[in-house]
């Protein structure tokens, strides 16, 4: 049986130049900082220009992540963008990343849409497919411009999420015991209507009637997203450190779904674990979904907060409702 692991070479991020913060949206909405502070941690998020695609802002931090890989796009063969806000509905986010970058022709380019929870799928079939031998070196790459989504007459919602991409380099080593150890990824269908677009696919196609209504905009209940956020993120977890007999108290670093710090202090407190061990960039950057994990992982890594042999658990919750972990040893 083979020992071959894979492993990431290399990570990256990006986000846009504006910064809209707290103040500035209680300008346009009834909304205060002190409101949003206490109830989701965030103090600011990035706004993409109105010319930047999903794209445009994963073409930056895929290139990082290639040059901290000490490689080039010609060595890329697999390519996956995790993404709820790609360019155009077709094609693929991928296809336009792969063009802006210089990935060979010859390189497998898709998107793959889990919500918040997709740059962990995204990570999951990269590392399958690279384990089957088919490809040599994968960019995985999660990216959200949710600004273009967002209702910003809706301050329930619009408080909560910013642009942003993050990316990872993925190849194979032969050393046991290192890179990716295992995931563990989940969904629940019968959920869908509390965080989802309504408008816009082929069951409810636009109308100048449904964009009047910004009904392609996004749509949250709340309450009942929390509580399933906490249980889903806190199981994912669980089952992925028992599945390797590994402590709670043996992670190194923990980087959640940066959705909401509440969420991620109850995890904390759930898992028993310090929030001195978790990453939290989410008052910068407010709620980026796919692309939230990848950007707090090079954020992490590049400030020193990640070391080689730490064990680093990543687990998210999204839209589907979906939910995940990966646990790996770097």
């Amino acid at each position: 049986m083979s020992t071959r692991s894979t492993v990431i070479l290399g990570t990256g991020s990006y986000a846009p130049e504006r910064i809209l913060s707290n103040d500035d949206l209680a300008h346009m909405v009834d909304t205060s900082d002190e409101w949003i502070r206490t109830r989701t941690g965030i103090r600011e998020r990035r706004i993409a220009a109105p010319d930047q695609a999903a794209s445009d802002l994963a073409v930056p931090a895929a290139r990082r992540a290639l040059e901290d890989a000490g490689l080039t796009p010609a060595d890329i063969d697999l390519l996956v963008v995790a993404t709820v806000t790609p360019d155009t509905p077709m094609p693929a986010c991928a296809c336009f990343v792969q063009q802006k970058l210089g990935v060979p022709t010859h390189s497998a380019c898709f998107d793959l849409n889990a919500a918040c929870s997709g740059f962990l799928y995204a990570l999951d079939t990269a590392c399958a497919l690279l384990g089957s031998g088919r490809y040599r070196k994968a960019l995985v790459i999660g990216v959200e411009k949710l600004s273009s989504v967002v209702d910003w007459q809706d301050r329930t919602t619009c408080v909560l999420f910013g642009d942003g991409a993050g990316a990872v380099v993925v190849g194979c080593s032969d050393e046991p015991g290192r890179g990716l150890l295992g995931t563990c990824l989940g969904s629940d269908g019968s959920s869908t209507e509390l965080l989802c677009i309504p408008r816009g696919g082929s069951r409810a196609p636009s109308t100048c009637e449904s964009i009047a209504a910004r009904d392609h905009c996004i749509r949250m209940k709340g309450k009942e997203v929390f509580k399933l956020a906490v249980r889903g993120m806190d199981e994912a977890a669980r089952d992925i450190l028992e599945q390797h007999a590994v402590r709670a108290d043996q992670i190194s670093l923990v980087i959640p779904h940066q959705a909401n710090l509440r969420i991620i202090e109850a995890i904390s407190e759930y898992l028993e674990l310090p929030m001195e061990r978790f990453y939290v960039n989410v008052e910068r950057f407010g709620n980026t979904s796919a692309a939230s994990i990848p950007l707090a992982l090079d954020e992490a890594r590049r400030a020193g907060r990640i070391r080689p042999g730490d064990l680093v658990l990543l687990v998210a919750f999204g839209a589907g409702l979906t939910y995940g972990s990966a646990l790996i040893r770097w």
